[in-house]
């Protein structure tokens, strides 16, 4: 068992001084683009214009460890890291923090949000974690609005679901809103009642369009895939990967039926629907994903 500090982290691991090094040599990289004589693009960039690539490269990590390769996987962590130590050192020029203090904050956080591991409570299930977790993160979020934390309360949280970031993806925004929500109570007692709210909001939609009511249709369209992704959260799936599984097994059978047509000489175009179900009744049958 490798030595540990008296926080009980390990230390002085076999790549611990390797990994200095290389972090210092990414933070220096990262000062030189961004200095008068390096690259003109980098110099543009502040928060807001950072945004984009931030979503795109958590994404592209998604798509690697969906892929299997863990090459793609490796560089794709490593693109996500860049823009990690981008907005850090935007922060250090500013004078607000450096990426030693995100370690720092981070390494501090995950201490005090394992009490199981680092201290004495007890947390014998992941259940217990998750609450003892959420209960640590609640006491964080009153000592941030009291202005006990980096700062002096003028940020103050509009409610309970307010910090609910708004840049989430729909589904995932859904998902934890509904799940923090749970956790106080405001919830079903089972999946039978949240099936009876999907049927609902299905009979509410089929209203709506009866009555042609666009702005009708819209918002029942809404609270259908709201009750959905409860019914995910009940399941204990996550609704943004099952839709997103779903999304590439769709592009995959659909390339099935482009390239079988393409084999015979036919085009998507060219191609009747009856024969392009036939194709992705095979796709099915092959299994593609």
């Amino acid at each position: 068992m490798p030595p540990v500090s008296k926080d009980g982290l390990p230390k002085d691991d076999l790549n611990g001084d390797d990994l200095k090094g290389d972090l210092k040599e990414l933070t220096d990289i990262m000062e030189r683009l961004r200095s008068k004589d390096g690259c003109p693009w980098d110099r543009e960039q502040d928060f807001s214009t950072l945004i984009p690539y931030v979503i795109e490269e958590a994404y592209e990590v998604v798509s690697a460890i969906d892929s299997g390769s863990r090459p793609e996987l490796k560089d794709e962590l490593g693109d996500l890291l860049f823009q990690v130590v981008f907005l850090s050192q935007l922060a250090k020029e500013e004078g607000s923090f450096d990426i030693s203090d995100v370690i720092k904050n981070c390494s501090e956080k995950m201490i005090r949000r394992h009490p199981h591991v680092f201290a004495d409570l007890k947390a014998d299930t992941s259940d217990d974690v998750l609450r003892n977790w959420a209960d640590i993160k609640e006491e964080e979020k009153a000592l941030k609005e009291a202005g006990s934390e980096g700062g002096n309360g003028a940020s103050k949280s509009e409610g309970y679901l307010s910090d609910v970031p708004d840049h989430f993806p729909a589904l995932m925004k859904a998902h934890k809103v509904s799940k923090r929500a749970a956790k106080v109570g405001f919830d079903w007692d089972n999946l039978t009642q949240v099936f009876d709210k999907v049927s609902e909001e299905i009979s509410e939609l089929k209203e709506a369009l009866a009555k042609d009511d666009r702005e009708a249709v819209e918002e029942e369209m809404g609270d259908i895939f709201f009750a959905l992704v409860n019914v995910s959260r009940f399941v204990s799936v996550d609704p943004e990967n099952a839709l997103r599984k779903t999304i590439g097994k769709f592009i995959n059978r659909f390339h099935h039926i482009e390239t079988s047509l393409e084999k015979d000489g036919n085009s998507l175009t060219g191609a009747t629907l009856d024969e392009m179900e036939t194709l992705w009744e095979e796709a099915k049958t092959k299994k593609v994903k």
